[in-house]
């Protein structure tokens, strides 16, 4: 028996469940907004455009290709080494050079320079390119990714805040035109 006027036990159980379940609601809904608001909240910084340094121009010989590394310059404080990035650097003829990203065009495995057959050569699935960074064989459709760089006081810069893919503004070696075989 209920008192006129007050809450059933029924009604009471129904108000505490409601009350939980918007609260549990709630604590579930933070993660998603903050994500959804991200974009908003975290504009881009001038870090984007950043300009780092692979070292002096003695590191990298005429006629030769050598890994080198940078700091991503757009770095939270949990990346640790992930944000030291690895490329490929190619000194063509002592005054030009070419920065290549390190990953494969076809599914992003790290190329590895081989100066015995002068290629780079994709260890997941076969994918191979010329020194120039153009496509020689396998499942990529386009040459490697290439950094925009410059020579100030000896030393090498790369444009590195943003990574050069496909969409990026910054990308070079884009396939602009497909062939059929013949």
């Amino acid at each position: 028996m209920t008192i006129p006027g007050s809450l059933s036990r029924r009604d009471l159980f129904t108000k505490i469940g409601i009350l939980l379940n918007g609260i549990v609601g709630a604590v579930l809904a933070i993660p998603v907004v903050r994500y959804l608001l991200s974009p908003v909240a975290h504009e881009r910084k001038g870090d984007y455009e950043s300009w780092v340094t692979l070292g002096d121009l003695a590191q990298f010989p005429s006629g030769q290709t050598r890994l080198a590394s940078y700091r991503n310059p757009v770095v939270s404080p949990t990346d640790g080494e992930t944000a030291d990035i690895p490329c490929w650097v190619r000194n063509v003829d002592g005054q030009t050079f070419q920065v290549f990203a390190i990953n494969c065009a076809h599914l992003g495995c790290p190329v590895r320079w081989f100066p015995q057959s002068s290629l780079f050569m994709c260890p997941c699935h076969g994918g191979a390119y010329y020194q120039d960074g153009s496509r020689a064989s396998g499942p990529p459709e386009r040459g490697l990714f290439e950094y925009h760089y410059r020579i100030e006081s000896g030393r090498l810069f790369i444009n590195a805040g943003e990574m050069p893919t496909p969409g990026s503004p910054t990308a070079s070696n884009i396939v602009t035109e497909i062939r059929p075989c013949v």
